[in-house]
């Protein structure tokens, strides 16, 4: 079968520019190439053809002796070369060589500074601190860099010295076959690890890691109004870099334990208050006892109902960052009486019977049993 012309097997025109061959080669490869195109039976020998016309395309000479002679400047015998397309890569491989990258357009380069890891840390912190603030010290166990040998991993009075491995490229060549022959690549040197440097004579404090493991005290101020699942950022408080990065951060996660009296809704604080029956129906007033210690005094509306919520304005949670306060919301129980004495269940059922309710007129405690017989 006669082969098809390379600037149609790409589909550009013969004018096209070497960017546009590229891309639209590109192009192919990522749609016919064995590990992208499973599916299509001919999707091998489409990948040859486009790789095939690419080769010659993309070099400025072989594309002249095409532009003149067509597929007889590559026949053998004919002063050209012949295709060898066995054991090529992956797609991954083919883009790394041809392009400076793999399949999504990375490249390989020598390891450079690197930033440190973020931590985390949960801090357990009582109800009134979460409303009000308090500074706490945390011990974080870390990683940082050595002070002995600032870092270098080399032992004081030594230095790193050139890889003798990648000498100081920190990369290694070697050849592998593809479709254009045989092809020089690189990758990371695994004696130096990519720093391009080797520690002859390592630290003994940090082992020519240049760094160590410590437990670092950090204070913390933990700010009014935080709930529970605040986040707070402390910067430059986690592991530290590698090769001369930057150290992390440390973000600590506010856990607030529950408290017995108050529960939490947005920038207000909840409580309960038992008031008497005369109050309920009355009116009068309470000493309600604030988060802070504080005791203020609750007006009680008459005809109050159990389970009526009354505000105090200003008692509440602190907004972030700000001095504006939530209120407190104060649920009033009105609270039964147990036990009564003859004057007292005197005058309730006589309250009953102005108010047409129907009550058991005879105790069955120890009073009833005193006074209740006439």
């Amino acid at each position: 079968m006669a082969k098809r012309d390379y600037y149609e097997v790409l589909g550009v025109s013969r004018d096209a520019s070497d960017s546009e061959i590229k891309k639209a080669y590109r192009a192919l490869a990522r749609k016919y190439h064995p590990d992208a195109n499973k599916d299509d039976p001919n999707a091998a020998e489409k990948f040859k053809e486009a790789t095939e016309a690419y080769q010659v395309l993309s070099d400025p000479e072989k594309r002249a002796q095409y532009d003149r002679m067509g597929h007889a400047a590559f026949e053998q015998g004919a002063g050209g070369a012949g295709f060898d397309f066995s054991g090529f890569g992956g797609l991954d491989d083919i883009f790394e060589m041809m392009f400076g990258g793999g399949f999504g357009g990375r490249q390989r380069r020598p390891r450079g500074p690197e930033r440190g890891a973020d931590l985390s840390y949960e801090l357990d912190i009582d109800f009134e601190d979460a409303v009000f603030g308090k500074e706490v010290e945390l011990e974080i166990p870390r990683t940082e860099t050595c002070d002995v040998c600032g870092g270098s991993g080399a032992e004081p009075g030594t230095h790193p010295t050139t890889c003798p491995q990648c000498h100081g490229t920190g990369q290694v060549q070697f050849a592998q076959h593809t479709p254009f022959g045989r092809i020089m690549t690189s990758r990371t040197c695994d004696r130096c690890g990519g720093t391009g440097s080797y520690v002859e004579h390592p630290c003994t404090a940090c082992h020519g890691r240049g760094q160590v493991r410590r437990l670092r005290r950090v204070k913390v101020k933990v700010p009014a109004g935080v709930n529970d699942g605040t986040r707070l950022r402390l910067s430059g408080e986690g592991e530290g870099g590698l090769r001369g990065g930057p150290p992390g951060d440390l973000y600590v996660y506010m856990r607030v334990r529950p408290h017995p009296e108050f529960k939490r809704d947005g920038l207000n604080l909840l409580r309960e208050a038992t008031i008497s029956f005369p109050q309920a129906a009355l009116g009068g007033e309470i000493r309600v006892k604030t988060l802070d210690n504080k005791n203020v005094t609750l007006t009680i509306p008459e005809g109050t109902q159990s389970g009526t919520v009354l505000r105090i304005r200003g008692h509440g949670v602190p907004r972030l960052g700000s001095t504006q306060r939530g209120d407190l919301l104060v649920r009033v129980i009105v609270e039964t009486p147990r036990k009564l004495t003859a004057k007292q269940r005197e005058l309730l059922v006589a309250l009953a019977e102005t108010m047409g309710d129907s009550v058991n007129t005879e105790s069955k405690g120890i009073l009833g049993k005193i006074f209740g017989k006439n």
